[in-house]
């Protein structure tokens, strides 16, 4: 019909390839950032802006000017300079502290710089060994409620796997007679702060003994199960085990495929070892010494602490003794400073990407910070040749990237109304992906679900039966696969049955792999075409026509001129010559506005009852025109995200109307969903409850939809109690209402077209209920008659698609939670070096040996 309009194939191999290489240099870019070397103004980030009562500002404080700014989530920040936060529990003006921050007072330059260069960018920082957190840009650091800054940038996931290769980490607990009270809660503690030291690519279990040794948790015995969040916030242990070969468990567990098969650690926690168990050790560890040993003496008395701290000290490990609650979090990150010895010798600066995590600790009073991100790291070492040997480690610096500017380079309209795209880690677990779903809602505020950053693509993508999919995007493969799938929309109320074009890839220099799905039929094809300036101008400046607000048409971003800009004023702004730096897409709109006008004008062509016209179209285009005296009327509003183009979907209307057959009418109505419930009520159209009873007879009957990113509300123990049933303690742990990760299922029915039409009689009790059922031609309607006179309620209940959690025996969720499924494990490990020299007694508690 129109000679500037082209069908083309779109090439799913070709389209996966150019989105990887895209996303491969965003993220390149931000490696560049943290790839850097390390005046004296510091600005405590507690204390800026801050008066006195003669209202001068306080020490540390200063003067810090800062603006919202929409880049950084609308947060007050100064783009000009950075600051640093210490935490409360570390002196602000301890001589370490400051020489650290004075040395690291160079990174302001190189933060700003790479701003300007990139930006895109979002957080830099740099976290020190001593604790203090440099930040850029700068900002108003808010604390608790009590008015404590509890954050600190060693506990952080990023610092942590820079700072260190993978572990495999077994926690040894003493739960023995002397082991009560304060020392129990003590080595509680520290076994949850060590725990908190774990990521997805270490291993652990724990393992607690009196005069015999049993597991923790009976489900993981005789394994290293993935320190993931699952697998670490799991309740209480039991079993026997003989307590001499612990020394050499890590390295057993490890050969049978379990583990990091890089550092090997056991970090004993007792009030004293009445020997020093030489002969073990000599059996299992010596000489070699594979297996470091970390001892944590626990309480005020220092009995046996000579042989606590000699099997430390001739394991290549490290002793502390932890007195208090308030010594454990600066004695346990003592042993990530050990296991980066290696690293920091050989000067291997490897750059780590951290699983998908949500800055709600920096940030808890912003809600649009609840955003899912990566953060890029890199350690940062002491370069002083007298102190090369020791392998000292300063610290990391590190960026964070909003995984929703990643995923914005697979845009929307390139891979349909119900194509997606996903990214994954090297373990398998989803970085972005539609279904991830990481949020719930409790009463008015969004919050992470318990397990947001440890779901596997296996949930998700749950048709891939035999994890064909996940396999080979965990292996870092290239490749396609087909899937039937069952999908569901509007609220899951609606199924839909098609079939799935997998395209997947590896981004190199990182651990993910990307993959992209498109679906055949509208997935495959897409319009081409042009359009002269001066119609582009007109429509876009045309009240009648509306463009995704979310999608991204404008590379606003490159310049921070533009980013002022929204979508609309910037494709606008283009297209007038002011702005031919931008980079822009050409949109293309069908000639509708001259057809409806014709319509309007023609009386006798004008449909009774009809109020809006509207036009979707892949591209993220709505036109629309309103029929007299319907103007007023409101139409599609911001607020109905679910019939509006985002960032996530195509409108319901558009998505449903994709699978209807061409030329058949598509009928439907939104469904209310008021104060945040879901008004599911039975199934189509009608009200009857009785109507349970005849599926069958025109629908295709129940198709069970699996959900398995939930969560379910259950009696659940806290995290504190991991080790509540170790010692026989007299109080019982206090059960409460948590939520915790669970597997749902729903009911979908599908109408099964080829019945037109069928009638039946209903028996209810004293009573029957005729009935008529007719499809209406060319539709997706269905007209209902009944006879009214015969109440059916009290025999048939409502069928609803309320999701009902699916209930899994006891040895059935043990095989899933240690389940090995296949991971592929990072690059690099530095779990050795022989030029490993014994640190000064300054800064370890014991002689390392090499």
């Amino acid at each position: 019909v129109e000679s500037i309009i082209k069908i083309v194939d779109i090439d799913g191999r070709a389209q996966v390839k150019n989105f990887s290489e895209d996303i491969e240099r965003m993220l390149g870019s931000k490696m560049k950032s943290v790839k850097v070397s390390t005046k004296f103004d510091y600005y405590n980030s507690m204390l800026v802006n801050t008066m006195d009562d003669d209202g001068n500002f306080i020490e540390l404080g200063g003067e810090f000017p800062l603006e919202e700014n929409e880049h950084f989530n609308n947060i007050p920040v100064n783009t000009m300079q950075s600051d640093v936060q210490v935490p409360t529990n570390v002196y602000n003006k301890d001589p370490y502290i400051l020489n650290g921050i004075y040395m690291s007072e160079a990174l302001n330059d190189v933060f700003i710089n790479n701003f300007q260069k990139d930006p895109t960018l979002t957080w830099q920082y740099f976290g020190s060994s001593s604790g203090f957190f440099r930040i850029y840009p700068g900002i108003k650091w808010t604390p608790d409620s009590n008015g404590v800054a509890a954050f600190d940038c060693r506990n952080r996931n990023w610092y942590i796997q820079a700072a260190t290769s993978p572990k495999d980490i077994i926690i040894v607990v003493d739960i023995s007679g002397s082991m009560k009270g304060l020392k129990m809660t003590i080595a509680k503690h520290t076994i949850n702060t060590i725990l908190d030291t774990l990521g997805e690519n270490d291993f652990v279990n724990v393992i607690a003994y009196t005069d015999y040794v049993r597991y923790v948790e009976p489900c993981f015995q005789g394994t290293l199960v993935q320190a993931d969040l699952d697998n670490r916030e799991v309740s209480p242990l039991s079993a026997s085990v003989s307590v001499l070969p612990l020394c050499g468990a890590s390295s057993q567990a490890a050969t049978k495929g379990q583990g990091s098969l890089c550092n090997q650690a056991i970090m004993l926690i007792t009030d004293g070892a009445m020997e020093d168990f030489k002969d073990v050790f000599e059996e299992f560890n010596w000489p070699d010494r594979r297996v470091r040993l970390f001892t944590y003496l626990i309480g005020r008395e220092m009995t046996f602490a000579d042989n606590t701290k000699w099997i430390a000290c001739n394991n290549k490990g490290y002793y502390t003794h932890i007195s208090t609650l308030a010594d454990v979090q600066e004695n346990v990150m003592e042993y990530l400073h050990v296991l980066s010895r290696p690293m920091v010798i050989n000067h291997n600066h490897d750059i780590i990407w951290t699983e998908a995590y949500m800055d709600s600790v920096l940030f808890a009073t912003k809600a649009q910070s609840l955003l899912l991100m990566t953060s890029v790291a890199m350690p940062v070492f002491s370069k002083k040749k007298e102190t090369l040997s020791h392998g000292i480690l300063l610290g990391v610096v590190g960026s964070d990237i909003p995984l929703l500017e990643v995923m914005k380079l697979a845009p929307r309209y390139r891979l349909g109304p119900h194509g997606y795209a996903f990214l994954i880690t090297n373990n398998g677990y989803i970085l972005a992906h539609p279904d991830l779903r990481p949020l719930y809602k409790d009463g008015k505020k969004l919050k992470p679900k318990p397990n947001y950053n440890s779901v596997d693509l296996a949930e998700v993508e749950w048709e891939d039966i035999d994890e064909t999919l996940r396999t080979a995007m965990v292996k870092g493969e290239t490749g396609t696969l087909s899937l039937n799938v069952r999908a569901s929309v509007d609220k899951a109320k609606r199924p839909m049955f098609l079939t799935n074009d997998y395209f997947y890839t590896t981004i190199n220099d990182t651990p993910f792999s990307f993959g992209m799905v498109l679906t055949r039929g509208h997935g495959q094809l897409m319009f081409m075409g042009t359009v002269s300036v001066e119609e582009g101008l007109h429509d876009l400046t045309s009240p009648d026509l509306s463009i995704a607000a979310e999608w991204t048409y404008c590379e606003t971003d490159i310049d921070p001129h533009h980013r002022k800009y929204s979508q609309l004023q910037a494709v606008i702004r283009y297209l007038q010559g002011k702005e031919p730096d931008l980079e822009c897409l050409m949109l293309t709109q069908s000639p509708l506005e001259a057809y409806w006008q014709a319509i309007m004008l023609n009386a006798s062509g004008m449909e009774a009852g009809v109020e809006t016209a509207f036009l979707g179209t892949r591209s993220g285009i709505i036109r629309l025109t309103r029929y007299t005296g319907m103007e007023t009327r409101v139409f599609l509003t911001p607020a109905d995200k679910d019939n509006l183009f985002t960032m996530d979907h195509f409108p319901l209307w558009y998505r449903l109307a994709m699978e209807n057959p061409p030329g058949r009418f598509l009928y439907y109505m939104p469904v209310e969903d008021n104060d945040n419930k879901d008004k599911t009520g039975t199934v189509g159209l009608p009200c009857d409850p009785w109507l349970s009873s005849i599926p069958s007879l025109m629908w295709a009957g129940i198709r069970t939809v699996c959900d398995c990113v939930c969560v379910c509300t259950s009696l659940k123990q806290t995290k504190m109690t991991l080790m509540s049933t170790l010692s026989s303690l007299a109080h019982k742990a206090k059960k409460v209402d948590a939520l915790q990760p669970c597997d749902t299922e729903y009911p979908g029915f599908v109408y099964d077209s080829s019945i037109r039409e069928t009638n039946s009689l209903i028996k209810c009790g004293r009573c029957q209920k005729m009935f008529v059922v007719q499809a209406v031609p060319e539709s997706n309607l269905v007209l209902m008659v009944v006879q009214a006179d015969c109440d059916c309620s009290r025999q048939y209940s409502s069928i609803t698609l309320e999701p009902k959690e699916v209930k899994y025996n006891a040895s059935v969720k043990c095989n899933r939670m240690k389940s090995q499924k296949v991971r592929r494990r990072p690059n690099s490990c530095h779990a050795y070096h022989p030029k490993v020299s014994p640190l000064p007694s300054s800064l370890y508690n014991c002689v390392i040996l090499s």
